[in-house]
């Protein structure tokens, strides 16, 4: 795989960590597709990156995954690397307290997608020995209260990063997972102002708790995970599979 003609899918690329990887790549000389539930965050990205192609859909249904690929093949002929980046932050509250359609709702985005989008790219990655980074979470590694169906599915993430490693091994394509800690940005906000309602506190003192997880007390930047997933898709990272890798300023607890 020639590091200057790879094609590279990044789901959820219109915004967040997604973007920021597809800003990455793109800057970098690889060809980049997204695809994102948000046409408005499609629009946006391609201003900022003229040459990217994109998908509106929505990765919990399979026939629009079809449609991610059958765009994929028909604009690039091929695939490289995959970003498995799509997720929601799902319900803040105790188990008991979450209706079963918050879990199914969390399940289907961060979990079933993430097993729709593969086994339509992994014959593509097959033939181009290509490299796939799945998202997960440093609630993927700690138990996180008030967060079950988000744990649930990030923990499975790693779970299907190993097993998938071991799969598509022997047709020299790797498989990784990044686990990221809290991230800067308005998706951390939120989660800090529904788990202040839930703890009945207030949001600065949750932010506090949220710092005070990790050793080095910070949240983390999008840019450094975009980093990251670009070093486990070069030849630098040639063998490193199975492998849930934590970016997060080393994470002690998500208890507190």
């Amino acid at each position: 795989m020639e590091l200057s003609s790879r094609v590279v899918l990044v789901t959820a690329g219109g915004s967040g960590i997604g973007l920021a990887i597809a800003h990455h790549f793109y800057n970098r000389g690889d060809r980049v597709h997204i695809c994102d539930i948000d046409q408005s965050t499609i629009d946006s990205a391609a201003c900022e990156m003229p040459d990217v192609t994109s998908t509106c859909a929505d990765l919990t249904d399979t026939e629009q995954v079809d449609k991610v690929f059958r765009d994929l093949k028909e604009t690039h002929g091929r695939l490289d690397i995959l970003i498995n980046n799509v997720g929601v932050a799902g319900p803040a509250a105790a188990v008991e307290d979450i209706l079963p359609t918050e879990w199914n709702d969390t399940i289907a985005v961060d979990l079933n997608s993430i097993f729709y989008v593969t086994r339509k790219a992994v014959p593509m990655l097959k033939k181009s020995s290509g490299v796939m980074v799945n998202m997960s979470s440093t609630a993927g590694l700690f138990g996180c209260p008030l967060r079950s169906p988000y744990s649930a599915a990030k923990w499975a993430i790693i779970g299907l990063t190993k097993t998938w490693a071991i799969e598509l091994g022997s047709f020299g394509v790797r498989v990784n997972a990044i686990c990221p800690g809290s991230v800067n940005g308005s998706r951390i906000d939120k989660v800090i102002e529904l788990d202040a309602k839930t703890r009945n506190m207030n949001p600065s003192e949750v932010r506090e708790s949220y710092l005070s997880q990790n050793s080095m007390g910070v949240f983390i930047e999008a840019e450094n995970i975009a980093q990251t997933a670009y070093f486990l898709c070069s030849p630098s990272a040639k063998h490193i599979s199975g492998q849930a890798i934590p970016i997060d300023g080393h994470t002690e607890t998500l208890a507190s």
